[in-house]
């Protein structure tokens, strides 16, 4: 890891996201053992083999830090997530090397965004960099590949010590699954609510097989789901946290079973829990077109985090975009992304003491351009 001093040069980098980031996972890793489950530190490696012989796991830990946990998968899992972003957008060259705000990084993965919580992030990216991985998931037993999830972060520090931007560059093992067809599957955000290692895997291996399995879901011998783990402790232990799991139903939108059989150990059923709420919805006669807008409800806020010494919340760039922008509005990160090149072409800060109007004379053009 290394430490640099902002330059102006890199100032445009680091500006905040103005955009609602939809959550992607990249899916090889979600249903194999590439994660410690717990929080503390674990150093015994994992080990997994596919019971056909043929997919291998191996991931081993730096003795300092420890192996990379489910919970520091949410880097990851946000990195995959503006990839995706990009992506969508049309971009022609996605970065392997990103330019993080680590403010919007910790609220979109719903973290304290105190000084102690960029002090547990650089520990994150210590795990992530020195956790290594052998594995022949993506090509069988024919290649088999090593790397760490991440090959270097660096923190960029303005002139009063303070962090105002990170660079982390992905493995290409990683950025590549990630961009691949089909590469990542969309998640709850309510996932990030969830605070045991096991719930949190449980959720990803039933989000990988039940998402689109119908009505009976997916269902998994415990023995197997125990394997496919990699948790420490045996297997009695474990056969007796997802029972106590299952029981308890709590994973966002999707329900576990325990199946109980005679002669043979249970069954997990994972099934996609029904969508009470949209069906009401389709079985409403539908309104006429006059009173659509009055019942209509009011577009959320984007996902906008200005920076803590600026002078405009997330919640009142909603409000002025809302009041300013054409209707039907445009896409509100196109907006932000415009608005951060217009501030640049005039050489105007950011926080701004009058951004508040500026934005709002922004928003008002794009209604007249329209």
């Amino acid at each position: 890891m290394s430490q640099e001093q902002c330059d102006e040069g890199q100032v445009d980098l680091f500006l905040p996201q103005l955009t609602a980031l939809p959550l992607r996972d990249q899916r090889e890793t979600m249903e194999r053992p590439f994660f410690s489950l717990s929080k503390r530190k674990r150093l015994k490696p994992i080990d997994y083999v596919s019971p056909d012989g043929k997919i291998t796991v191996h991931v081993s830990a730096n003795s300092e830090y420890g192996l990379a946990t489910i919970y520091d998968l949410d880097i990851l899992i946000y990195c995959a997530s503006v990839l995706i972003e990009q992506k969508r957008r049309g971009s022609n060259d996605i970065p392997q090397t990103l330019h993080v705000v680590p403010y919007d990084m910790l609220k979109t993965l719903k973290r304290d965004v105190g000084g102690r919580a960029y002090d547990l992030l650089g520990n994150t990216l210590d795990r992530l960099q020195s956790t290594t991985v052998k594995t022949n998931i993506r090509s069988g037993d024919a290649v088999e590949t090593t790397f760490s999830w991440i090959d270097s972060y660096s923190q960029i520090r303005d002139r009063s010590g303070q962090i105002r931007g990170m660079r982390i560059t992905l493995a290409k093992w990683f950025y590549d699954g990630v961009l691949m067809d089909g590469g990542v599957l969309a998640i709850d955000p309510a996932y990030f609510a969830l605070t045991g290692g096991r719930e949190r895997w449980l959720y990803r291996v039933a989000r990988k097989h039940a998402g689109g399995a119908g009505a009976d879901g997916f269902a998994i011998a415990m023995p197997t789901l125990f394997e496919k783990s990699g948790a420490e402790g045996d297997y009695r232990r474990f056969k007796f946290e997802i029972a106590k799991i299952a029981k308890e139903n709590g994973l966002p939108g999707y329900s576990l079973d325990l199946e109980i059989r005679s002669e043979a150990e249970p069954l997990l059923r994972m099934t996609r829990r029904p969508q009470e709420a949209s069906k009401e919805r389709a079985a409403r006669p539908p309104l006429p077109a006059s009173r659509q807008a009055e019942t209509a409800p009011p577009a959320p806020a984007p996902s906008i985090e200005f920076p803590r010494t600026g002078h405009i919340a997330h919640t009142a760039f909603g409000a002025i975009a809302r009041a300013n922008l054409p209707s039907p509005q445009r896409d509100h990160g196109m907006i932000g992304d415009e608005f951060r090149a217009f501030l640049r072409q005039r050489e105007i800060a950011f926080d701004a003491p009058n951004i508040t109007q500026i934005f709002a004379t922004f928003c008002s053009k794009q209604r007249t351009a329209n």
